[in-house]
């Protein structure tokens, strides 16, 4: 991004990592510009963020998907079927070392 087109309040994702965050402020240091995001509280080059979409609703998928699995293992866990995983195992560890 331009340091133009930057402002604070402005939603910004820094691609390398997926951070995506709200801009606190702006910061010159050495010639460069750099913005603060509140997700992190730290400082990102502005020439290496890019405005974030509503990808929100990606998110809120995969942490559904994800409640699922848990409910899925927690009632394995609990069920007869962990008990019978137990038995058919012999207790010891053969990762060596």
């Amino acid at each position: 991004m331009l340091a133009e087109d930057v402002v604070q309040g402005m939603r910004v994702r820094y691609p390398r990592t997926g951070t995506t965050g709200i801009i606190l402020r702006i910061e010159h240091i050495r010639g460069d510009i750099f913005a603060e995001l509140d997700s992190t509280n730290l400082l990102y080059r502005i020439d290496q963020l890019i405005p974030a979409s509503d990808s929100d609703k990606a998110k809120v998928a995969i942490s559904e998907d994800a409640k699922k699995v848990i409910e899925r293992e927690r009632a394995f866990a609990a069920g007869n079927e962990m008990t019978e995983a137990l038995k058919n195992i012999d207790q010891s560890c053969e990762g060596g070392g």
